[in-house]
């Protein structure tokens, strides 16, 4: 498995390599909504109501831009959430 972010990732994926994701999650009290954003997949921002919700919001949103960045279909990567102090 070759994280998404690493040197090299894109011809790993290309190579139908299993690729993983790292997604830090904070609760905005204020808003009341969980957001998800990840320092190695550039431009994922997702928020919904619960985790559930945030879950598949960001599974969506990986899959459309890997198909931006890679240009072709790939599988979906392990997707690693983690919940952080806000």
């Amino acid at each position: 498995m070759y994280r998404i972010g690493f040197p090299l990732w894109r011809q790993a994926a290309r190579l139908g390599v299993p690729l993983s994701l790292r997604v830090d999650v904070i609760h905005d009290a204020e808003a009341q909504v969980y957001v998800a954003t990840s320092e190695d997949l550039r431009g994922l921002v997702c928020e919904a109501a619960t985790i559930e919700e945030l879950r598949s919001e960001v599974e969506g949103a990986v899959m459309d831009l890997l198909d931006v960045y890679l240009k072709r279909r790939v599988s979906p990567p392990v997707t690693d959430m983690r919940l952080r102090a806000a």
